[in-house]
């Protein structure tokens, strides 16, 4: 496989990545407010959905190169998505009115795992 063909498979996850990044280095200036079942169900939610599809998108691009089994290519998405997380957790503790927890990197992995659910159906 040629480094061009590489890089068009790993694009999607990349630019899925930065997307991410640019979500969560968006600043929060309302520091007073009241917690919002609604507005915590809709954060989560956010979390597993972005997570899915990022894990979905590193799968795409594993299981391309033909050399790793099926369980292989899923933990290989599943760590390289987990260590993505864990690093955008700790960018958001540079942002203004955002914190890193441990906590959203469980509902990131949870999406990560509704995603490797999803994909081992559509295999």
């Amino acid at each position: 496989m040629t480094l061009k063909e590489r890089f068009k498979l790993w694009l999607p996850a990349m630019i899925w990545m930065v997307i991410i990044f640019f979500i969560s280095g968006q600043p929060i200036n309302n520091p007073g407010v009241a917690f919002s079942w609604l507005d915590f169900i809709f954060k989560k939610t956010g979390h597993l959905t972005e997570y899915a599809i990022l894990y979905g998108l590193i799968f795409r691009a594993v299981s391309q190169k033909g050399k790793f089994t099926y369980k292989k290519i899923f933990m290989t998405a599943f760590v390289l998505g987990l260590i993505y997380a864990l690093t955008d957790e700790w960018h958001q503790t540079f942002v203004t009115g955002r914190e890193g927890t441990l906590r959203d990197v469980g509902f990131d992995s949870l999406g990560m795992l509704a995603g490797l659910i999803i994909t081992r159906n559509w295999l």
